[in-house]
């Protein structure tokens, strides 16, 4: 990411957030009426104790110097979660764009890694890098999903296979629920390296091939685990309940386990061994 399009991303991001506070939840008096949703620029630069002048500038995506001190009451003002705040560093802290950014093209999973993965037999998990390729996956996941080995590996990304493809779109109950959690994870993602050119280009592609991806990418949502309660409507078994979790894998690649739950109480355990019954 070149230096227009981070700031430009954090001009976004920060309109995107102050749009969404309004003067109650910061403890502010209503006053007159209000041409948008949201506070006021002024409002935030007096809550974070800077001039109004300085956070418009900030907000206008200029290239200004910013301590991470004011970081932190510029994030107390607009109310940021954890993963949003890192988000926000990422974006404004030049420190970010020291980080060494060269990805992996071949990422390999290591022997314990995979062994874990396979002995979630009844719990269909995914394990994707920073860029949400897909590096491995296990036979639960496969008959739950897609078969992921018949597609061709450059275009084993899922966040764009949630799109692409019309098999997520007919299994997920609330595809724009169970998408979100991916796009927050993935915007995780776009502000810790945001010297990569590889997810301007990416989501330019995106934006411009899934009008449902650009509107989702602009409400601006951030968040490394997401929790997650997902219906699916199998084609063959019905319906089956999962708890998403999603966790970091450490180790020198930057991978992501998502395992997938069957809900106690539900039959969904019992259905996901028929389905890898039929395939024996």
């Amino acid at each position: 990411m070149n230096q227009d399009v981070r700031l430009q991303a954090l001009s976004e991001f920060l309109k995107a957030k102050r749009a969404k506070i309004t003067p109650g939840m910061a403890g502010l008096p209503l006053g007159l009426r209000r041409r948008t949703p949201g506070l006021r620029r002024e409002e935030v630069a007096q809550l974070a104790g800077v001039s109004t002048t300085w956070y418009t500038w900030l907000e206008q995506g200029r290239d200004i110097k910013v301590s991470i001190s004011v970081l932190e009451n510029i994030a107390d003002a607009l109310q940021l979660n954890k993963d949003e705040r890192k988000y926000l560093y990422g974006l404004a802290l030049e420190e970010a764009e020291k980080k060494d950014l060269e990805h992996e093209e071949r990422v390999s999973l290591t022997p314990s890694l995979q062994k874990i993965m396979e002995e979630l037999r009844f719990c269909p998990t995914i394990i994707s890098d920073r860029r949400c390729n897909i590096v491995g996956w296990n036979a639960a996941a496969a008959h739950v999903f897609l078969d992921f080995a018949k597609i061709p590996k450059e275009k084993r990304n899922m966040l764009e296979l949630l799109f692409a493809r019309k098999e997520f779109k007919a299994l997920a109950v609330n595809w724009e629920h169970f998408v979100k959690g991916f796009i927050a994870i993935f915007r995780t993602y776009y502000g810790q390296y945001v010297a990569d050119e590889w997810y301007t280009t990416f989501i330019d592609k995106m934006e411009s091939r899934y009008e449902a991806f650009s509107k989702l990418w602009n409400e601006s949502e951030v968040s490394s685990a997401p929790d997650v309660l997902i219906e699916f409507r199998h084609s063959k078994q019905g319906k089956m309940l999962f708890n998403l979790t999603s966790f970091q894998a450490h180790g020198n690649h930057d991978l992501r386990v998502s395992v997938y739950t069957p809900v106690e109480d539900t039959r969904t355990e019992e259905k996901l061994k028929d389905l890898l019954k039929e395939k024996h």
